[in-house]
C-alpha cells in the first residue's frame, strides 16, 4: 500500500510550469513538486526572485529553471512557453501569478481594475491557451491547477477587482475543463483561504486583517505547508478523473464570510 501511494505521487516524469514562482506559496509548490521528483520550471518578472526559489528547489533535492514572463503581457507569455518546451515539454501548469489592489469600488483606479484582471484572469487564460496549444500538437495531454481564492465565492470590502477576478477564474476552470477535456487535459482550481505571503502581508497586519483572523474557525492563518497535499494531489496520477474542481484549503474562512 505504501508503494502504491507513493506512485500515485511521484512527478519524476513531469516537467510543471509554475507562474508568480518567485515568492510565497509559488515558492513552496515548487519546492513541494520538485521534492516530488518533477522538473520545476519557475517564471515570473523578477529574475533574483526566480534565481531563489530554483535555489531553495535544489535545497529540497528538485531540479529547477528559471524563465522571465509577464503572463499580462501575450507576447511575453508566447515567448516564455517556447523557451519552457525547449527545457522540457510541460506537462503540468500551476496557474499561481497574482496581484491585487485596495480600495472600495468607487475610488478604484481604471489601471489598478485592469492590472488586476489583466494579471489574475486574462493572464492565466493567456498561459493556459499556450500550454495546451503545445500539448495538443505533441498528442499528449497534462493537468492544470489555477490558484483561485476563497474571495472567487464571497466578497470583502476594500478588494477592488480581486474578487472579481477569481470569481471569474473559478468559472474560467470549469469553461477550460469542459473544452480541453478532448485534448486529455484536465483542469481544477485550489482556493486558498489567508497565508502569510507577500501579496496578503499588508492587509493581514491591519485592524481589518486582524479582525479577518477572529472570524476564521481554525482561529490561525495556514501555514504554505498545509496546501502540499492538495497541490500534489491535483498536479499528479492521484486526481485522474479529476476536471472542472476546486479544493477549497481556507480553514474553514469561507463558511463565516459574508
Amino acid at each position: 500500500m505504501c508503494c502504491r501511494a507513493a506512485r500515485l505521487f511521484d512527478m519524476s516524469a513531469d516537467t510543471v510550469l509554475i507562474t508568480g514562482g518567485g515568492t510565497g506559496l509559488g515558492r513552496r509548490f515548487a519546492e513541494v513538486l520538485g521534492e516530488a521528483g518533477a522538473t520545476v520550471i519557475l517564471s515570473g518578472r523578477r529574475v533574483e526572485k526566480l534565481e531563489e526559489s530554483a535555489q531553495s528547489v535544489s535545497d529540497f533535492g528538485g531540479t529547477a529553471h528559471c524563465i522571465k514572463m509577464d503572463v499580462s503581457d501575450p507576447a511575453s507569455v508566447i515567448n516564455g512557453i517556447e523557451a519552457c518546451n525547449d527545457i522540457s515539454p510541460i506537462t503540468v501548469l500551476v496557474n499561481n501569478a497574482g496581484t491585487t489592489s485596495t480600495g472600495m469600488l468607487l475610488d478604484l483606479a481604471e489601471n489598478d481594475w485592469d492590472s488586476v484582471l489583466d494579471t489574475n484572469l486574462k493572464g492565466a487564460w493567456i498561459v493556459a491557451r499556450e500550454v495546451v496549444r503545445a500539448m495538443s500538437l505533441r498528442g499528449q495531454g497534462g493537468s492544470i491547477v489555477n490558484i483561485a481564492s476563497v474571495l472567487g465565492t464571497s466578497v470583502q470590502k476594500g478588494t477592488g477587482g480581486y474578487c472579481p477576478s477569481k470569481a471569474g477564474l473559478l468559472h474560467l476552470t470549469r469553461q477550460m475543463a469542459l473544452e480541453w477535456a478532448r485534448y486529455q487535459v484536465r483542469v481544477n482550481a485550489i482556493a486558498p483561504g489567508y497565508y502569510f505571503t507577500d501579496i496578503a502581508a499588508s492587509y493581514l497586519e491591519s485592524e481589518a486583517g486582524k479582525a479577518l483572523l477572529r472570524r476564521i474557525p481554525a482561529r490561525r492563518l495556514g501555514d504554505p505547508s498545509e496546501m502540499d497535499a492538495a497541490m500534489l494531489m491535483l498536479c499528479s496520477s492521484a486526481s485522474t478523473y479529476m476536471t472542472g474542481s476546486v479544493v477549497t484549503v481556507d480553514g474553514g474562512l469561507s463558511l463565516s464570510i459574508v
